[in-house]
């Protein structure tokens, strides 16, 4: 039990500053949308989104090959010093070829005379992949307080650095701040424009690898050539199943401009779909915090007796929240809107497809234990490949015919299909009895309550306080009829048996 307190503790921490730091740098969403256009915000979406396929090529799973390996071997030094040489060396050498290839790689991607969005990028990357191993470690001698608080530093001077940038000198720069001004002329240029928000990020990640020092100071660049092989063999197969799951996260703002039905407005396009992305910011902070929550307690409940009704119950749970969710977003989104510029508000559509994209990759992710508790995690890859092969084929076909309102269905799509991939072959390795039709009944009518909320209000037209009272009553409404179709029934008999679908899950009358 103590063992398990401490893993919950540890989860909190890891789970908390993840969450906190998320939350602080959707901050910067209507920082961001509010000083830049939807062309420039654009770009900062496209370069993030090449940068997150990047870092994986620069660490190719060794990060969880560190664990795993930490735990087989007796000579930790040495797994330490041959995982955390191996990708310093590889990451001087990756991000020495983009840097002096940088011009050729900005006009590459259609940004020409502009190598140094390139050569920050590159910085970036490099210094996120060689502190990899180092926050590795950090978790690996459970020092969760530490990672947590570094973390968040880095988020905090990243936000700094940007209002420093793209708002102090620009203030400074025009007038007689003494000091202040004569740091903004010194520092500051108009032309850099955009790109200030790499050099903030460079900046931030650069004081990271100062703040884990001491982690460098037990290091010594040296490679155990047998170590590093077995290394690579059980590290591939992990960068292939994350390059298979970025595709499904963020490839659609990768090729965007490239495959746009109108390429004169697909920069401008793209900065209004990311910044509506955004606005599924509570789906998924839920989401990353149920991740972090279920999994200790899935493997926990792992060995009771009545566990696959358990894991039942925390899907009809977890099924409503998301549900509530969505319909208070979608119920208020005329407020949930003002956290993104005017500009950038002609993309609202795309929110109730990403909301329900969100909850279906939830959804999925809450299925998918039943993998890791029966070890065969391999189905976690198979998954992701096949996401991320559904998702390229809708890309290129729904984005030349509908823009990003069609990468936003493909999302949609790509989550749905994997959600039902993985149910089904869950149902065959691991029965669990769900309640399917519940479930379902309580999205549907999350759906139809939105879709008669907003037929009402488009036929009269109410606006202001009126509206959200209004919508505020069908939201009660909508939690009512969920408690009465569901709360009354979540209940679980203990059993002295072991768990199946037949005799383990039975509503109570």
């Amino acid at each position: 039990m103590s063992g398990i307190r401490k893993l919950a503790g540890q989860t909190a921490i890891y789970g908390l500053s993840s969450i906190v730091g998320r939350m602080l740098n959707y901050l910067l969403v209507p920082f961001y949308t509010r000083i830049f256009s939807p062309v420039e915000y654009g770009i900062v979406s496209e370069l993030y989104s090449y940068s997150a396929f990047l870092l994986i090529l620069f660490t190719y799973g060794m990060e969880t090959a560190f664990f795993n390996f930490m735990q087989k071997e007796k000579d930790n030094k040495n797994v330490y010093a041959t995982s955390l040489s191996s990708v310093v060396f590889t990451t001087v050498i990756l991000s020495g070829l983009m840097i002096a290839f940088s011009d050729h790689l900005a006009s590459l991607i259609r940004y020409p005379g502009k190598g140094e969005f390139i050569t920050w990028l590159a910085l970036i990357i490099a210094f996120d992949a060689i502190t990899s191993i180092p926050f590795a470690r950090l978790r690996q001698q459970n020092k969760a307080v530490k990672f947590a608080v570094i973390k968040i530093i880095n988020i905090l001077l990243n936000i700094g650095f940007n209002i420093f940038f793209l708002v102090g000198c620009q203030v400074w720069v025009k007038g007689d701040h003494g000091i202040l001004s004569q740091l903004a002329v010194t520092f500051y240029s108009p032309s850099i424009g955009v790109g200030y928000v790499f050099l903030s990020n460079v900046l931030a990640s650069g004081f990271t690898v100062l703040l884990l020092f001491r982690e460098y100071r037990y290091f010594t660049f040296q490679i155990d050539k047998v170590l590093l092989r077995n290394m690579f063999v059980y590290a591939l197969p992990l960068m292939i199943a994350g390059f298979a799951g970025m595709i499904n996260e963020t490839l659609d703002r990768a090729i965007y401009k490239f495959i746009a039905p109108n390429p004169d407005t697909a920069l401008r396009e793209l900065g209004i779909y990311s910044a509506c992305y955004k606005l599924s910011i509570i789906m998924t902070l839920f989401i990353q915090t149920f991740r972090y929550a279920a999994e200790p307690f899935f493997f926990a409940q792992h060995k009771q007796d009545n566990q696959r009704s358990v894991y039942a119950l925390v899907m009809t749970y977890f099924v409503i929240t998301c549900s509530v969710i969505f319909l208070a977003v979608m119920l208020y989104l005329d407020i949930i809107q003002l956290f993104i510029g005017e500009k950038f508000r002609s993309g609202l559509g795309v929110v109730p497809i990403l909301l329900m994209a969100n909850m279906c990759l939830g959804i999925f992710y809450n299925l998918s234990m039943w993998y890791k508790l029966t070890e065969q995690t391999q189905y976690g890859a198979y998954f992701s490949i096949f996401g991320g092969i559904l998702t390229v084929i809708l890309l290129f076909v729904l984005i030349p015919l509908f823009g990003y309102m069609g990468a936003a269905w493909a999302t949609f799509i790509t989550y749905f299909a994997m959600m039902i991939l993985s149910y089904v072959t869950g149902q065959k390795n691991y029965p669990i009895p769900y309640k399917v039709k519940d479930d379902f009944i309580t999205v549907v009518l999350a759906l139809m309550c939105y879709g008669i909320a907003y037929s009402v209000q488009s036929l009269f037209h109410y606006k202001g306080v009126l509206l959200w009272v209004i919508n505020t009553l069908f939201l009660f409404a909508y939690l009512y009829t969920i408690y009465r179709i569901n709360l009354p029934d979540l209940k679980i008999r203990p059993s002295k048996q072991q768990a199946t679908p037949a005799n383990t899950y039975k509503k109570t009358d």
